[in-house]
Order: C-alpha cells, then sequence, then structure tokens
C-alpha cells in the first residue's frame, strides 16, 4: 500500500510564481500602504503639522510590516493583492479627503 504525501508540492512554477507575487506585494504594496497611511494620518491628526508628520510617520513604520504579514498570510496571492489594494484605496482616499494640511 502506498502512502500519499498530504503535504503540498513546493516546487514548480506555480508555486515560485505563488512566493514572487507575495514578496512583491509584501515589499512593494507595504511601502505604499505605509506612505498612504502617514499621508493620511499626517492629514487628520489634530495637532501641529510638524509633530503630526513626526508621529503618522512613525506610525506608518508599524504599518509595513502588518501589509508583508497580510501579503505572506492570506489565502493566496489574489486575496493578498486585493487585501493590500485595498488598505491602500482606503488610506489613499482619507488621504484625498482630508486635503492639504493648513
Amino acid at each position: 500500500m502506498s502512502k500519499v504525501s498530504a503535504r503540498p508540492l513546493r516546487s514548480g512554477w506555480r508555486y515560485r510564481a505563488n512566493v514572487a507575487l507575495r514578496t512583491i506585494v509584501g515589499t512593494v504594496g507595504a511601502y505604499g500602504v505605509a506612505a498612504l497611511a502617514a499621508a493620511a494620518l499626517a492629514r487628520t491628526l489634530p495637532m501641529a503639522r510638524v509633530e503630526a508628520v513626526t508621529i503618522a510617520t512613525l506610525m506608518a513604520y508599524m504599518v509595513a510590516p502588518a501589509v508583508t504579514i497580510w501579503a505572506f498570510l492570506a489565502r493566496g496571492p489574489w486575496r493578498a493583492i486585493a487585501g493590500v489594494a485595498l488598505a491602500a484605496a482606503a488610506l489613499g482616499g482619507i488621504a484625498w479627503i482630508a486635503g492639504q494640511p493648513a
């Protein structure tokens, strides 16, 4: 009786494309979402401009690893892309609606 392995095969172009896509989403997407988070927070935090930009930038450094973790924890690479795109759209919308800082 042969024993069938339940582990997924980790070779071939599909697996490599999956990892490559998640890596791109986890790096480029994380940078974009972090930049948009910094922009949105800098425009919406109710404090002086310099302080708001400083705090927003520091908080954006926490967003980037979270997006990278999301890219590798999502069920599939397309869900990872959709999650990052949705977060980018939401943060970009907040930054756009908030307008230029006074």
